[in-house]
């Protein structure tokens, strides 16, 4: 039996998912590249794991980092976040691309332990988690979230963003209440109904969205200081991301910003690249996630 099942429509990722789980560099398991609007239930039940919109894998790679075993029972998924992004056309839940309704009749459905998620840190996305803490606590689920960034884990960029958590109330955290179909109908309508702070945020899952957010104060007024008659090489400075430098490129309001070693911004004359920054684009950051994780794991000491 494979340990997760990943849901991905984009042929190049799935090409690379194939890839990733040959290497051992993500759960073992099996690629589905059907619309998550026609998946069905038969089709996740028999995992541990489901990664929905899984893009390349990168949730799978950020439980391993965090200290998720494999054979642990999680769901995780990124949903699109083109409808609420401030650089999209602002459609919102009429967007085509609005898919958390389909992701929410498969947790209902097989009602899993844990879920993991991830969405846009904008005022459209605030108000997408709302909807989804409002529909999983309908469910019975406990839910939890912060708004992290990755310049909080020492990235050379900002990227914020939305993580939540949902915990099946005692009957899912070891991992009992997932695929029990037939008693979830039961065990449901037996859930009190929950109230807005089902989850106390913990000792650790509060220093984590403090800590994240005294490090991005750091690592963007370093990003925003001037060049100062400095040449963008002579900037070059020690950074903890990937225990490497970052290089600093010269912008046109006098200011150096910092990106990973070796960016190459364009990508014209060479078309297999399109593919490969569509993926990086759309994929969270492994080190925020497993931060997000691991302050989870420790507030329900598991």
């Amino acid at each position: 039996m494979p340990s997760a099942v990943y849901n991905e429509i984009d042929p190049y990722a799935c090409n690379w998912l194939v890839n990733l789980v040959n290497a051992g560099h993500i759960a073992n398991g099996v690629v589905s590249d059907e619309s998550i609007e026609t998946l069905t239930p038969d089709s996740v039940e028999d995992s541990a794991q489901f990664h929905a919109f899984a893009g390349i894998g990168v949730w799978s790679y950020a439980l391993r980092l965090a200290g998720w075993p494999d054979d642990r029972p999680a769901w995780t998924g990124s949903c699109p976040c083109q409808p609420f992004s401030v650089a999209g056309q602002g459609r919102g839940i009429n967007d085509k691309r609005h898919l958390w309704p389909e992701w929410l009749r498969l947790i209902r459905e097989l009602a899993p332990p844990t879920s993991f998620g991830e969405q846009v840190a904008s005022p459209a996305g605030r108000s997408w988690l709302a909807t989804v803490q409002t529909d999983l606590e309908a469910l019975g689920y406990r839910f939890a979230a912060a708004d992290l960034c990755a310049a909080g884990v020492g990235a050379p960029h900002l990227r914020q963003r939305l993580f939540w958590v949902a915990d099946a109330k005692g009957f899912g955290i070891d991992g009992t209440g997932c695929n029990e179909r037939k008693a979830k109908s039961a065990r449901y309508k037996s859930v009190k109904k929950p109230n807005s702070h089902c989850v106390e945020m913990s000792s650790a899952m509060a220093d984590t969205e403090r800590g994240a957010t005294k490090r991005h104060g750091h690592e963007m007024a370093r990003a925003e200081s001037s060049m100062q008659g400095e040449t963008w090489k002579q900037r070059l400075r020690s950074n903890p991301w990937d225990g490497g430098s970052v290089d600093w490129l010269p912008c046109s309001d006098g200011k150096a910003r910092p990106v990973e070693p070796g960016v190459k911004p364009l990508a014209h004359g060479i078309t297999n690249r399109m593919g490969q920054l569509r993926a990086y684009g759309n994929a969270i950051v492994p080190q925020v996630a497993a931060t997000f994780v691991r302050a989870y794991m420790e507030s329900v000491n598991a």
